[in-house]
């Protein structure tokens, strides 16, 4: 009504207007608590992410700097010449000739199997992990403006209670206004009240006493 309106600076903080598009400072209160209990999940995908690049860097580490890798190569032959031309050389030369053996080895083995196979996470990985962290940011940005039709909503389905409220507002307002305006008078009367150089006295001890302030 036009006993209140238009409102006062200081009355004007404390209230919630629906068609304002900036956030006010009552939202301001509800949307920095809701950003708080945010912190600790951020807190933990920060230490998960950073867990997991340090682990895979050991493994990496490792897989990099322990791999070995060994070569076996041996050659054995044995041979037995048996000389001579009469039956015993021959028969010799038939049963102990098949001892002749030659072969060559060559073994390479390594412990690639034994070795971690580290895969880091990609950026595009890192991205998906901390966008519903962001979305869950955005919404505690953006739920004030929904919660400016709750009164509407209970409005439309309790209109003698809404009635009350209004009636209920308008007389508090009232009520501190008077209040506002009876302290405003007593302060105004306290200062013509005091001695007219008694302010300008106190300042001037001031100066001379801290002449840096």
């Amino acid at each position: 009504k036009q006993t209140l309106l238009p409102l006062l600076r200081q009355e004007t903080s404390a209230f919630i207007f629906p068609c304002h598009p900036a956030l006010q400072r009552p939202e301001l209160k509800h949307m920095v608590l809701e950003l708080l209990r945010c912190i600790p999940l951020l807190l933990f995908l920060l230490f998960v992410c950073g867990l997991d690049h340090f682990i895979f860097s050991i493994l990496s580490i490792i897989q990099h700097h322990s791999f070995v890798q060994y070569s076996y190569q041996t050659s054995h032959h044995m041979s037995v010449n048996v000389m001579g031309t009469s039956l015993m050389a021959q028969l010799l030369r038939s049963t102990i000739g098949a001892l002749n053996t030659s072969f060559d080895t060559q073994v390479e083995t390594s412990n690639l199997a034994c070795l971690p196979q580290p895969r880091g996470m990609t950026r595009q990985q890192y991205l998906n992990t901390c966008l519903p962290l962001g979305a869950l940011a955005l919404l505690c940005l953006a739920q004030v403006y929904p919660f400016r039709l709750r009164r509407a909503i209970a409005a439309f389905y309790f209109p003698k209670r809404e009635k009350t409220r209004v009636l209920f507002l308008y007389n508090k307002l009232l009520r501190q206004r008077k209040n506002f305006f009876h302290l405003q008078r007593g302060r105004i009367a306290r200062q013509a009240r005091q001695p007219p150089g008694l302010g300008l006295s106190l300042r001037e001890w001031c100066r001379q006493r801290w002449p840096w302030m």
